[in-house]
């Protein structure tokens, strides 16, 4: 049973840092302008590192 509950968090750690990166890669490539191009970038850029933070918590749990 343990091993399932390692293969959900290996899963949930890889999907937490592809998500994370493509966050923080549409945050650089954002095109918009003005007030609107830095929301868009901070959300994006927000998300990106909530993403890699949630995938270290889980490699921790699976160390």
């Amino acid at each position: 049973m343990i091993e399932w509950i390692n293969a959900l968090a290996f899963g949930g750690a890889v999907l937490a840092l592809v998500l994370g990166v493509t966050c923080v890669i549409m945050a650089f490539l954002s095109s918009e302008t003005g007030e609107a191009g830095m929301k868009e970038k901070v959300e994006y850029g927000f998300f990106g590192v909530t993403g890699i933070i949630f995938t270290a918590l889980l490699a921790y749990a699976l160390a």
